[in-house]
């Protein structure tokens, strides 16, 4: 089976971003979105990019419009709004699909390597668990990405050691990282 070094992503002028060119460091592979409840979430990933990018971790920023249409910009309006949002440093790719016949190999991958294990008990993992049932009522027995800001985190190995839904907690995120670093 193929490991994550194999696999690579589009950056927004066509060009590939080979995921072995990060070998060695750890990752970050999260599913974005401009327009989404969960898009203050880039405050934190920025924040996380600057505290340990010269540590050897990098953001594979996936802009994603599956979650009811809330990036609906081109790639150059989304690179906008996170560099004048949220001072992103890290680049975003093209945006991509990550469920469905058009996913990204790199998501069929990621979601082979670590399922949904639930979105937890906070009010949003409430709302996050109504919302989804009404769209698929087998949501918890699937692996497909469920919302917007989904995050993987990759060790310096090239494994895929954790999963974080949108409703899980930024500092455990952090956490994470910072333990692989």
């Amino acid at each position: 089976m193929a490991g994550i070094y194999d696999y690579s992503v589009t950056r927004p002028d066509g060009t590939q971003l080979n995921l072995s060119d990060y070998e060695g460091k750890v990752m970050l592979i999260v599913n974005t979105a401009t327009g989404c409840g969960f898009t203050p979430h880039y405050k934190p990933i920025e924040e996380m990019y600057e505290k340990y990018h010269e540590k050897g971790f990098e953001v594979i920023d996936i802009p994603c419009n599956q979650f009811a249409g809330q990036t609906p910009g081109t790639d150059e309006e989304i690179h906008e709004f996170c560099t004048l949002k949220y001072n992103t440093q890290f680049p975003q790719m093209k945006k991509s699909d990550v469920n469905g016949e058009n996913e990204l190999p790199l998501y069929t991958y990621l979601k082979s390597q670590k399922g949904f294990e639930g979105f937890g008990k906070s009010p949003a993992a409430l709302m996050m668990a109504g919302l989804l049932k009404k769209i698929d009522k087998d949501y918890k027995n699937n692996p497909n990405i469920k919302w917007n800001f989904t995050k993987f985190v990759v060790d310096r190995s090239g494994n895929v050691v954790a999963r974080f839904e949108p409703t899980a907690d930024m500092k455990k995120v952090d956490e994470c990282v910072a333990s692989l670093l």
